[in-house]
């Protein structure tokens, strides 16, 4: 496919995905309590950059909402913003040295309910760091979320509650009715919509009076005078924090969450891809390193796949990676030419747009989804999203695995074996116990209740043709029940795929023989 035959498919397409990115680059610095800057340099890093490397055809990177609660603890435990790009780089060349060693598949070992509980979790972090803008209320430092959500409601603006109200309204209506109208509601997106009406609505009444907004609620971007200036309000590592502990570990923590974000992403947009192309994962791995690492290096936030973005691509008919990479460079046209404008936008309708995104990751329905899937899908979901919430995002995704490994334990301690107890048949009880295809020292103590629960006088069939490996010590078990059986006269049949074996000493040889063979 040429250049030219996907530049009239490519280009209107990266309209809208600019139209999409610019407020969110913004919100999402606004919610990770970043310089808004940052947020507009991941952005056009992403575009540019990891767009031209990836092997992506559709997806689209940038600042992404599953990193906001990261970066905005990480800002502060670590120092300040300088520090932090310093955790941005070293993720990015974490993010590298997993491409390298084609750990691409890594998100597939994650189970979906602690996936879905991360993005939950996430979402509702979004929802309630974004009340307090959404209010214009501004939080003083050290404020904790919950009092800050209290002190938006004693210190509410009325000018930015009412534009965020508006924004609001606008974005509902736009996804749910307008798009369905016709073409133009697709070009032109609903945050686009919102952010010029706030323009717009700040335009007619300024920072004075009942419906003003004051200047600190507002957007606040660099307005370069010339080129040395625009270059001198990018922010640089501070590489003198390269040797603390806390530093790693944020930049662990980010390539490990920046990759599976992405990773999902790849699995999401692969599968809406009208055209069925399959990304390779380990090269978006390479092509999001060096692109965490360029944005860290002037600045930028930590950046993924963006699964709106990505999404707001392919429904606006993008054909190749050349959409992401103009919308890049649309993004950087407009902080050079047109930053004054943007310092017109009002931070209440950012928060609007965030609500958005983050109700979008914390949907209600989730919860239901996973409750319907049953305790063991809902308890890693919600121990993860708990977590997440009242501790930080690294716990919840720790204790959340952990209940999930618990679960899959119990679950296979439940499942190594299923019991059929028959009726007596001359004087002896038939119980009938049937082995799962895998047997393992997790099966254990189930099958030792089992076998030591079985009354005296009892005819035992142990159906094992479905059983292909077997652990050792379930053979030890086996061997020691042969020898009680005699005490207790149970008699033991074992049936398998060669047929039925009835006496004790062929049958702990053939169980030997699995184990060795297995």
């Amino acid at each position: 496919m040429s250049f030219f035959k996907t530049l009239k498919n490519d280009l209107p397409a990266s309209i809208v995905v600019f139209f999409v990115a610019l407020p969110l680059c913004l919100g999402i610095a606004l919610a990770s309590g970043a310089p808004l800057f940052s947020g507009l340099i991941a952005g056009i890093i992403g575009g540019i950059v990891v767009g031209a490397l990836s092997g992506s055809q559709i997806g689209v990177s940038g600042p992404a909402a599953g990193l906001a609660a990261i970066v905005l603890t990480s800002i502060g435990a670590l120092g300040g913003f300088e520090n932090f790009l310093v955790a941005v780089v070293l993720g990015g060349v974490i993010q590298i040295v997993l491409g390298l060693l084609k750990a691409g598949v890594i998100g597939y070992y994650f189970p979906s309910s602690v996936i879905k509980g991360m993005l939950t979790g996430i979402g509702i972090i979004i929802i309630l760091k974004q009340i307090p803008y959404f209010f214009g209320y501004i939080p003083a430092k050290g404020e904790g979320t919950f009092l800050q959500i209290f002190n938006s409601f004693t210190g509410l603006s009325i000018g930015s509650t009412l534009i965020a109200l508006i924004g609001l309204g606008i974005l509902i209506l736009w996804s749910n009715v307008l798009t369905k109208k016709g073409k133009i509601f697709q070009v032109v997106q609903g945050p686009l919509v919102a952010v010029v009406i706030g323009i717009v609505f700040y335009s007619l009444f300024g920072s004075s009076g009942n419906l003003g907004i004051n200047a600190k609620s507002l957007v606040s971007v660099p307005i370069p005078s010339d080129m040395s200036s625009f270059l001198g309000q990018f922010s640089f590592p501070n590489f003198a924090v390269i040797t603390q502990g806390d530093v790693w570990l944020t930049a662990f923590t980010i390539a490990l969450v920046a990759s599976l974000e992405t990773l999902l992403c790849v699995e999401a947009t692969d599968k809406i891809d009208p055209e069925k192309r399959v990304t390779p994962t380990n090269r978006e791995l390479l092509a999001q390193g060096t692109g965490n690492i360029i944005s860290g290096m002037i600045g930028g936030l930590p950046i993924t796949q963006v699964i709106v973005r990505s999404s707001a691509n392919i429904q606006s008919g993008g054909k190749s990676k050349l959409s992401a990479i103009v919308h890049g460079f649309f993004l950087l046209i407009s902080v050079i030419a047109i930053p004054k404008l943007l310092n017109l936008i009002p931070l209440s309708v950012l928060a609007s747009i965030l609500l958005i995104v983050g109700y979008k990751l914390a949907k209600p329905a989730t919860f239901v989804t996973m409750w319907k899937s049953g305790g063991k899908q809902f308890v890693p979901f919600m121990v993860t999203v708990l977590g997440i919430v009242f501790i930080d995002l690294l716990w919840g995704i720790g204790l959340g695995l952990m209940v999930g490994i618990v679960v899959i334990l119990f679950k296979s301690y439940q499942n190594s074996h299923f019991l059929h107890i028959e009726d007596e048949k001359n004087g002896k009880r038939k119980v009938k116990m049937t082995l799962a295809e895998e047997v393992t020292f997790f099966n254990k103590g189930a099958i030792l209740k089992e076998l030591d629960s079985l009354a005296e006088d009892t005819y035992l069939t142990l159906d094992v043709r479905k059983t292909r490996f077997l652990d050792h010590d379930i053979v030890e078990i086996l061997e020691d029940f042969s020898e009680k059986a005699k005490n207790r006269n149970i008699t033991i049949n074992l049936i398998s795929e060669r047929g039925v074996v009835e006496n004790p000493e062929s049958y702990i040889k053939f169980f030997k023989l699995r184990s060795k063979t297995a």
